[in-house]
């Protein structure tokens, strides 16, 4: 540390034995540094804040119908990417700054330096954003802001239709693409139904269900066809049987019957029943039912001798006993149903046999039916989504030019500025000032690097190796010390002045930029 101290102190006695360099270089170095600033042209500053309204009470209803695009996303991404060339080549138009460019060097170089001037400056969540461009002359600052702003804008929307625009073209592409495929599909679905519509069925079921269907038919037909012939042996059975103990000829007209004489006589009987509850027998309708009974009573008798009478005089047409009449009735109605039953049970065979023989190429061609009808399905949900999103593309559209997804709020409009916002003297004079000191310093060290003095013995001896037998002391006397002296105060004022005159120059900077 002493050693660090006293290389240290070596370098400041260096320096202060050519203070008077390092002086006049500060004096040298604040003069042009305080020229320049002083003559350095103003710029002014041009303005504006745009706010971005991304909220819209129709965006929560629309929520599953249409497209919600990130409009915080699209904006953001649009500041950072608006200073480009084409909008710089535009804004050059618009602002009418080319009309002094005469060659592509020039046009170039304004391209260039607007590029880097260009300001746009957000604050985040707030949506607000600030454009800004300075310029020596504040109309032309006013009117590139102008411009910007209505580049702003117009990239916002323009990009947004352009997108939905394309968007909707490539989708109507797509859909056009789907429906020749499901047309294609759909064709060849019919041809190969129509061509083994036996092998896929009737789509309920099955080619295999079919089979089980048909012998559980084939089942139920033989159990019915078994039913109908027990039946039929059976009234076979007792048809023998009638005949067997059937009565003689000659008893046959006691057996014989008078069907219409016989209603009426029981329907009349049944009526005076019900008038004997409510009246007497002296009642009239009483005395004239039993009347009527008696003459239908004798007719009866009458009926029956002569019945019994033709059966004895023509055997042959005696009445058929018609127990025996009824029964041979049905047994042709049986014999009539077990043939009808015969046939389906002899069609429900032929059918599963057919079936059957032709099971072997069923899984080929049910496989086939799978593949076509998976791709039909594949190309039929393609579509139908292609569909819905081309509606909720065209909804979408109509919503952001019904209400605005999106709008461009000109919160602070451009003004042209009367005060300069750079550059800042106030600012850059002080600085100035320290520079000029520093480049003092710097040169009084420069030159004590360049012409080095020994200030003390020790590091003549160091230097030299050598050994230091004695040092000769300068005798002060009071001439020297005077000139000291003087020469002390006119660095300190030198020194002073210097400092002095850029406090000045600073302090005249402000109350300028104030006024």
């Amino acid at each position: 540390m002493e050693e660090i101290t006293r290389q240290l102190v070596g370098y400041l006695r260096g320096m202060w034995r050519y203070r008077w360099w390092g002086l006049v270089g500060a004096w040298l170095v604040g003069a042009g540094a305080a020229t320049m600033v002083m003559l350095m042209p103003d710029r002014y500053e041009s303005s504006a804040r745009i706010y971005v309204d991304t909220k819209s009470v129709l965006m929560p209803l629309m929520r599953g119908l249409a497209v919600q695009p990130a409009v915080e996303q699209q904006v953001a991404i649009l500041s950072r990417t608006l200073i480009s060339r084409p909008n710089v080549e535009k804004l050059i138009r618009m602002a009418d700054l080319d009309l002094t460019i005469k060659t592509d060097g020039e046009r170039q170089r304004l391209i260039e330096r607007l590029m880097g001037t260009l300001e746009i400056r957000s604050t985040g969540r707030d949506s607000l954003y600030t454009l800004a461009y300075s310029d020596t002359d504040p109309t032309v600052a006013k009117r590139v802001v102008q411009s910007l702003v209505s580049i702003f804008v117009e990239s916002g929307l323009g990009d947004k239709r352009k997108d939905a625009d394309s968007a909707r073209r490539f989708i109507e592409d797509q859909i056009a693409v789907y429906q020749r495929k499901l047309e294609e599909a759909e064709n060849r679905l019919k041809e190969f139904k129509l061509a083994n519509m036996a092998f896929i069925g009737d789509g309920k079921q099955d080619y295999f269900g079919q089979m089980i269907a048909e012998d559980e038919q084939l089942k139920q037909a033989v159990l019915q066809l078994h039913e109908a012939e027990q039946s039929r042996d059976s009234i076979k059975k007792q048809l023998e049987d009638e005949a067997l103990t059937a009565v003689p000829q000659q008893s046959m007209p006691a057996l014989g019957m008078t069907p219409e004489l016989d209603a009426r006589i029981d329907a009349l009987e049944r009526d005076l029943d019900a008038m004997l509850q409510r009246f007497t027998e002296l009642h009239p309708d009483v005395v004239g039912a039993r009347r009527v009974l008696a003459d239908l009573k004798s007719e009866r008798a009458r009926e029956l001798k002569r019945l019994e009478k033709e059966a004895l005089d023509n055997p042959l047409s005696a009445p058929v006993n018609p127990i025996v009449q009824q029964l041979k009735l049905s047994l042709g109605a049986a014999e009539a149903q077990v043939a009808s039953l015969r046939a389906r049970v002899a069609a429900y065979r032929a059918r599963y046999e057919e079936l059957k023989a032709s099971s072997e190429m069923v899984p080929k061609i049910e496989a086939e039916f799978t593949q076509m009808n998976r791709d039909y399905q594949i190309h039929k949900q393609n579509y139908d989504s292609l569909v819905a999103r081309r509606e909720s593309a065209s909804m979408s559209s109509e919503l952001e030019s019904t209400s605005g997804v999106a709008e461009f709020r000109l919160i602070d409009p451009p003004t042209q500025p009367s005060k300069p916002a750079a550059p800042n003297r106030a600012l850059l004079m002080p600085l100035a000032g320290i520079a000029a000191l520093a480049a003092g310093a710097a040169i009084a060290f420069l030159m004590s690097q360049i012409r080095p003095t020994f200030q003390d013995a020790r590091g003549l001896r160091e230097v030299t190796g050598l050994p230091l037998l004695g040092t000769v002391s300068m005798v002060p006397n009071e001439k020297r010390t005077g000139k000291q002296r003087r020469m002390l105060f006119a660095f300190v004022g030198g020194f002073t002045t210097l400092v002095g005159c850029f406090t000045a120059l600073t302090v005249l900077v402000a109350v300028m930029r104030v006024n």
